[in-house]
């Protein structure tokens, strides 16, 4: 039976919606631009429309089958209790539909768990506050880290192939959006994706191109038992799926910045940083200065999507955004030091969204580059040998070599560590001074008894100060302290106060 381009064959259609010879009729239809869910109470089914875009072709029974194969293998690591299985849709010599019958294969579904739709974390922004935000990044890092090597989309092949799809997208919905605007875009990105190409390269070479999900954007994550779940990952184009795994990362943190969720696109950037580094992978630090590029090409995809959908506001929204994240924003660091339990971790984090190009700061925390040279998770206790001197001159070590490197590749850094010493107050400083930066020391403050109250009320901290810990702190001379001195930095308006001593353009987001 022939079937008109992108349309369901009509006898397939009716029987999906009267149940597909199960207990219970359809009760809805999704449709997007590419495939149809049949919702059913205890199911859903999702067929590929039979199109050829280009990019992807469904137009053979057998490609929508390799299809629906790959989309179940694809997602089932990051979801494996929502995808089920591929079904044939047999025609039988009675022209009887059934699932894996003996007779013709005339299409393919997928079959899944059926989950509340309005789950997906673009539904339920209000819940990705900090902690949360957090231990998303870190899932998406985990994903990476246990993903395969990538070949398809190499390095600058794989992003030149997007570049020259959106240029081309773009230019076909300019009378719309704006020729000078679209051309202008387009320009910078040439000249940025001329700098990063030998950057790229080499990330491929230390094996950072892994098969990824490519299609990361909070309708693509759900919510469920008060955790994330990734799903619906790219399967029909390999070049869009193995990809360096900040360019995927990138497409979450420009969704949630171009939603206003600017601090949790913060926690999630730092969270999917400190757990991607203890993968050990050689350039990842490096890569920040990739970071606008890959968020301005992903703003650029959803700008001529949203055109092609009828959008036109949204994406020009989108064009905006893609031109605004290159343009330069120069780095600065600043240095959070003070006692356990002074508020240097809340207030770094707070301050991180309104420091340097979206979506802020590097937050580099001392507690975290111990955790990992040790290798245990942030909430896991260290060994008392893990505070030695010797340990702790080699954490901080590591703090002066990275940011120093997030400082030269363009990335703003907030360094979070007691800094009790004046040796170590003096070459946070000589780290912002080698890389041309400017730099801000803020040194806490309280009274003791509230210390030990904050210190004793934390929970699945990376921090392994106790009292203990505390009482030898309190005992040691920090010598003169040069920085700005805060007591109330974590009072209301505290942070908000601080920004504006310290000169910051903007103020702390909230998710």
């Amino acid at each position: 039976m022939a079937n008109h381009p992108g349309r369901l064959a009509p006898d397939i259609e009716a029987w999906l919606r009267a149940g597909a010879n199960g207990p219970a009729p359809c009760e809805s239809v999704i449709e997007t631009s590419i495939s149809w869910i049949f919702l059913f109470p205890d199911r859903a089914l999702k067929l590929k429309k039979p199109v050829d875009l280009g990019f992807l072709d469904f137009s053979t029974c057998e490609r929508r089958g390799w299809a629906a194969e790959r989309e179940l293998r694809f997602n089932r690591p990051a979801a494996p209790d929502i995808y089920r299985r591929v079904c044939a849709i047999t025609r039988d010599a009675d022209g009887d539909l059934t699932f894996d019958g003996a007779g013709e294969v005339v299409d393919w579904a997928l079959e899944m768990r059926r989950f509340d739709e309005t789950a997906t974390l673009s539904n339920r922004l209000a819940v990705i506050d900090g902690a949360f935000a957090e231990r998303l990044g870190r899932k998406v890092a985990a994903f990476h880290l246990g993903a395969d090597r990538g070949a398809a989309g190499r390095g600058a092949d794989g992003l030149r192939f997007v570049l020259n799809s959106n240029a081309h997208l773009l230019r076909s919905e300019a009378k719309d959006l704006g020729g000078d605007a679209v051309e202008a875009l387009l320009a910078a990105t040439e000249a940025a994706f001329a700098q990063a190409a030998p950057m790229l390269r080499a990330r491929d070479a230390a094996g950072l191109v892994r098969c990824c999900h490519g299609d990361l954007h909070l309708g693509n994550i759900l919510l469920e038992a008060g955790e994330p779940v990734l799903f619906d990952c790219i399967e029909f184009n390999d070049t869009l799926r193995e990809i360096d795994i900040l360019y995927d990362v990138a497409f979450l943190l420009m969704d949630l910045t171009f939603r206003g969720a600017s601090e949790a696109a913060s926690r999630v950037m730092n969270g999917w940083f400190d757990a991607t580094a203890r993968g050990a992978a050689e350039g990842l630090w490096e890569g920040v200065a990739l970071l606008p590029l890959l968020q301005s090409v992903r703003a650029a995809v959803r700008a001529h999507v949203n055109a092609l959908e009828g959008r036109l506001d949204v994406s020009r929204r989108y064009l905006a955004a893609a031109a605004a994240y290159l343009a330069p924003e120069a780095p600065r660091l600043i240095a959070v030091g003070g006692l356990s339990g002074s508020g240097k971790s809340t207030l770094a984090r707070a301050l991180a969204p309104a420091v340097g190009a979206p979506p802020g700061a590097v937050v580099l925390r001392s507690d975290e580059i111990r955790k990992r040279q040790w290798g245990l998770s942030p909430t896991e206790r260290a060994p008392p040998e893990a505070y030695a001197r010797d340990s702790s001159a080699r954490v901080y070590g590591e703090l002066f070599k990275v940011a120093g490197v997030c400082l030269r590749a363009g990335r703003a850094v907030i360094a979070d560590a007691v800094f009790l010493r004046s040796g170590e107050r003096d070459a946070i400083a000589e780290v912002a001074a080698a890389a041309g930066a400017p730099f801000h020391g803020v040194w806490l403050e309280a009274p003791a008894d509230t210390l030990l109250t904050r210190i004793a009320g934390r929970r699945d901290d990376a921090s392994d100060a106790d009292a203990r810990v505390l009482d030898l702190q309190l005992a040691q001379n920090p010598g003169a302290i040069g920085w700005l001195r805060r007591s109330d930095a974590n009072a209301p308006g505290g942070p908000a106060a601080l920004q504006l001593a310290l000169g910051l353009p903007m103020p702390v987001g909230k998710a």
